[in-house]
């Protein structure tokens, strides 16, 4: 998908009074001259603000750090977290079409939004609701496929849970984000093969695995109870 500006733009843009204050605090975080490092955490607060972001929010962004407007494009273009057009007003869900997800089934995700959502990526569906588009990898190839909605990772999809999914947020519901198959975190999809004997003194002194024992999912999955 192309990064270019929605041809249809605002007039203008300006931040909230509070966001504006929590901008300016942004760049207090950097040394005298360094301003600019502040540019991504201030375009994401004008893109929470707006819903997306418009040609005059950033430039925006770009004259409060007092640089030059390019180099705040140069950002906003390149990065696939923010959304350059309207988005959906209820969820933009963006699909990994790397190669691990895509070998796990991706492509009929990205099949699935076409006929739910909108035929082409980065169109609305008809109610205005939701959104879409295939971006590069986003980390999370242990338990592909997956798609990222707002902040969360979705993973372990499959076409019915994705389905469930925007049914969820379509009720004004929180879907659970994470494993839709269970997973704890990347542990294989076939079960534990390693640090099975979870009672052992090397287990339970290992950071990792005392944290899957407090939360419980995974505990019982490691030794064997349901």
């Amino acid at each position: 998908m192309r990064r270019r500006f929605h041809p249809e733009q605002p007039a203008g843009f300006a931040f909230t009074a509070d966001n504006l204050e929590w901008a300016k605090q942004q760049t207090k975080k950097y040394p005298d001259g360094r301003q600019a490092s502040a540019i991504i955490p201030i375009l994401m607060r004008a893109q929470e603000q707006e819903g997306w972001l418009s040609r005059p929010a950033v430039e925006t962004c770009a004259d409060l750090l007092g640089i030059a407007h390019i180099r705040a494009f140069e950002v906003a273009t390149f990065y696939s977290m923010f959304h350059l057009q309207p988005v959906g007003s209820v969820a933009h869900i963006q699909i990994c079409g790397t190669t691990t997800c895509m070998i796990c089934g991706a492509e009929e995700l990205v099949n699935f939004c076409r006929k739910r959502i909108a035929s082409q990526p980065g169109h609305l569906s008809k109610d205005g609701k939701f959104s879409w588009e295939e971006v590069e990898c986003l980390g999370a190839c242990c338990n592909a496929p997956m798609a990222q909605i707002g902040k969360d990772y979705f993973e372990d999809l499959t076409v019915t849970s994705l389905d469930k999914i925007i049914d969820e947020f379509a009720k004004g519901d929180f879907p659970e984000p994470g494993s839709q198959m269970g997973r704890f975190s990347s542990e294989p999809s076939t079960g534990l093969t390693t640090l099975i004997d979870w009672q052992s003194d090397n287990v339970t002194k290992n950071a990792a695995v005392a944290l899957a024992l407090e939360k419980g999912d995974t505990t019982r999955r490691i030794d064997g109870t349901k």
